[in-house]
């Protein structure tokens, strides 16, 4: 078989270098403990905290005997506008599920979304009525949900 590589004939290669640049914002920290040298991300880790506690999120019990604990850990980021500015720094603080075994201490996984077509739907609705169309983001929006079953973290 006669390849262009036999015969010597190179194609090249030109890359683009897209890269974005956000020089007057802080990293993202790779821990907790980087974070709290930062006013920005501690006091992002803060609201979080106070969020949980404000929607009663957790209660602090004592450790039940064989009780299957799940870890937890902060998940940090960068939120921006579409003209590339910072609006604001999130830090959220997520159970790290992995570690429940089913039919133990789980029967059931959902992760309540909005499906594609269903945004579709609604968007081609309002379009045709022609229904003005806001965006909102909801702080805390999972926090709304309620568990049946209890959870150690």
């Amino acid at each position: 078989m006669i390849t262009r590589a036999c015969d010597g004939i190179v194609k090249t290669l030109t890359k683009m270098n897209l890269s974005a640049s956000h020089t007057l914002i802080s990293s993202i920290p790779r821990n907790y403990y980087n974070t709290l040298a930062d006013p920005n991300w501690r006091a992002t880790m803060a609201d979080e905290f106070q969020a949980l506690v404000n929607n009663g999120t957790w209660r602090l019990v004592p450790r039940s005997p064989g009780a299957n604990v799940m870890t937890g850990k902060w998940i940090y980021k960068h939120k921006f506008h579409s003209d590339d500015t910072l609006p604001r720094h999130k830090a959220r603080w997520v159970a790290r599920g992995y570690s429940q075994q089913y039919d133990i201490n789980c029967n059931d996984t959902f992760n309540s979304v909005v499906k594609p077509s269903t945004i579709r739907v609604v968007l081609s609705i309002t379009a045709s009525s022609a229904c003005p169309i806001r965006q909102l983001d909801m702080k805390n929006a999972f926090l709304h949900g309620h568990l049946e079953e209890i959870i150690y973290c």
